[in-house]
């Protein structure tokens, strides 16, 4: 195990007035046994990033460590670490079991060693009934934990994930989280996971950076991300569903952007007169969307609380306590 640095990382695209600039000196660092994710939407560098660590991607300007030593111009096989991908990238004339031994047979590892190692990490991800199956035989979950599998046996120091869990359906993509932290907990390897799925990053993560544009917007445990947002930015894009920002409802003041969670909202009937555009059901709760002049808002309500009807006008009002505020300008939290 690790601990995994960046120190004002660039990455650049081409040169000279047509370079295309990715990533915008990012510093961060990762302890040893941290579980990471990288949490943004499409663009904004976080796959770049990953790619960096792991060696595909030349590094413009900056520094990452693995372990204290600088890796930029380390090649990949020399890193000590390991990659699952998007794709599961398996090789599907071999079994499973040679598919997790492919890369401790290329490192010359003892036979006997190999057969361990991957028997080992097959009972830990309930692989072991499946070993001479080929990979046309399992389904999407089951080549993901055998591409997990191949990554485990190998004992890095790191584990990166490009974004592993985007090709499974929503059940799937649950029961793969959970397996996922019980690897994590069980192994205690340095973890760099990669989604632009916020969901995932919330259950997943000890801590979430979320990046936007090539830049870090904050870097905090979940609950910090949630609770406190550094930005306009972070607020709109962590939640599902997302903070509500008003600019323009009664009582916001000039210059500054009100962030309001769904479930801080309550009723009032002194409060904002809204009219009910949409409903939700969510099993347990619901969420309804109301219009206030210009702005929308969505409120969360139990579901076995009254629910107004479409059309009908409420009065809500949101918990003082828990409104945040943005600068206009900068985006950035101001209270």
């Amino acid at each position: 195990m690790a601990s995994l640095g960046f120190q004002q990382v660039v990455k650049r695209y081409g040169v000279g007035p047509a370079a295309v600039q990715v990533i915008h000196g990012l510093d961060a660092q990762i302890q040893d046994g941290e579980f990471v994710v990288i949490v943004g939407p499409s663009g904004c560098g976080k796959s770049t990033l990953l790619r960096m660590v792991a060696g595909l991607e030349d590094i413009t300007g900056g520094e990452i460590t693995i372990g204290g030593r600088t890796v930029n111009h380390i090649e990949p096989a020399k890193r000590d670490i390991a990659m699952v991908f998007q794709n599961y990238a398996l090789y599907p004339h071999m079994s499973v079991f040679d598919n997790m031994a492919y890369g401790l047979r290329i490192r010359r590892l003892p036979g006997a060693e190999v057969r361990a190692r991957v028997e080992a990490a097959a009972k830990m991800l309930e692989l072991s009934e499946l070993l001479q199956r080929r990979p046309s035989q399992l389904s999407g979950g089951q080549r993901q934990r055998v591409a997990m599998g191949r990554a485990i046996v190998r004992q890095p120091q790191v584990f990166l994930f490009d974004e592993p869990l985007s090709n499974l359906d929503a059940k799937l993509r649950a029961q793969t989280r959970l397996e996922i932290q019980k690897l994590h907990r069980t192994l205690g390897i340095t973890s760099l996971f990669v989604t632009h799925d916020q969901v995932e990053a919330m259950t997943l993560a000890q801590r979430v950076m979320v990046m936007n544009g090539g830049r870090m917007e904050q870097f905090g445990t979940p609950e910090e991300v949630y609770r406190r947002p550094a930005s306009l930015f972070v607020a709109g894009f962590m939640g599902a569903p997302p903070m509500n920002l008003l600019r323009h409802a009664p009582g916001v003041p000039a210059g500054t952007v009100w962030g309001i969670r769904p479930e801080h909202l309550q009723w009032d009937e002194q409060g904002w007169a809204c009219v009910v555009d949409s409903i939700e059901l969510l099993g347990a709760e619901r969420l309804l969307h109301l219009r206030l002049g210009q702005e929308n808002l969505t409120m969360r309500i139990p579901a076995q609380e009254a629910c107004p009807a479409l059309g009908e006008t409420v009065r809500v009002r949101p918990l003082e306590a828990c409104i945040h505020g943005f600068d206009v300008s900068t985006g950035l939290r101001r209270v």
